[in-house]
């Protein structure tokens, strides 16, 4: 029998299995792929000090980062590419590439930088499922580590802080919304009939933008006039998430 795998990740809202991107990515991936993942969400009972995850737990490793967990879950048999040919998957790596420059700093941005959305929603939301005191200390901390990373991958010089990057993340991320809009056209998903890793990150980064009830929505209105890009979240929640994430827990390892 097969070691079992858990996957320690942030929990659902919104109609969404995990409001967290990354958490989403692996999440989707592992339905994609038949990955059989014990989804343990992060509530009152956990010990960790940070907001790292995703995490992948099996009998004799711990793997952190959606890049990594796929590849550890490739590794296993678990793969959702099998079917693309060389060139689908050089163009999968250069397309999540640009996720992560173009629309991650924005996404980034709506969640945790954004103040109406971060007192509204994102620190509320966030702060209910973690334990005391551990609530008053790690949405904040959260909150620095998204703004150390929108200036770390968006800060070039002259441009040190995020009020001056801030147009430039949006319209970065908005033609990067364009761009994916484009590629996918019809198609069910980005390579044809069968979902790969890149509709996993494209599900994983959009979804939350899409489906969280947010007071500043300038980049949600964008995704949300382009139909193609939200048919394909819309699809993949009802043809993989209608019956929970993966295989559910609420109690949570200490991490």
């Amino acid at each position: 029998m097969a070691a079992p795998l858990e996957l320690s990740c942030w929990g659902g809202g919104w109609g969404l299995p995990s409001v967290h991107s990354e958490s989403l990515v692996v999440m989707a991936y592992a339905k994609f792929s038949g990955a059989p993942l014990k989804v343990n969400v992060i509530d009152k009972t956990w010990r960790g000090s940070r907001g790292d995850v995703p995490i992948l737990t099996t009998e004799d490793n711990i793997v952190s980062q959606p890049a990594k967990i796929l590849n550890f879950l490739r590794k296993q048999k678990y793969n959702a590419d099998c079917e693309l040919s060389a060139k689908q998957g050089a163009d999968t790596l250069a397309y999540i590439a640009l996720l992560e420059e173009k629309l991650l700093p924005a996404v980034l941005h709506t969640f945790w930088v954004e103040n109406d959305n971060y007192f509204t929603v994102t620190k509320p939301w966030f702060a209910s499922r973690i334990p005391f005191p551990l609530s008053l200390i790690l949405p904040g901390r959260m909150s620095r580590g998204a703004l150390n990373r929108i200036l770390l991958t968006r800060g070039e010089p002259p441009l040190y802080h995020v009020n001056e990057v801030e147009a430039k993340i949006y319209r970065d991320a908005k033609e990067c919304l364009n761009l994916l809009s484009n590629r996918l056209g019809t198609s069910q998903f980005f390579f044809g009939d069968t979902p790969s890793t890149l509709d996993a990150y494209v599900f994983g980064f959009l979804a939350p933008l899409y489906k969280v009830h947010f007071p500043k929505v300038h980049l949600q209105e964008h995704l949300k006039q382009l139909s193609n890009l939200c048919r394909l979240c819309d699809d993949i929640l009802n043809s993989y998430f209608r019956h929970g994430p993966v295989a559910f827990s609420s109690m949570n390892r200490n991490q």
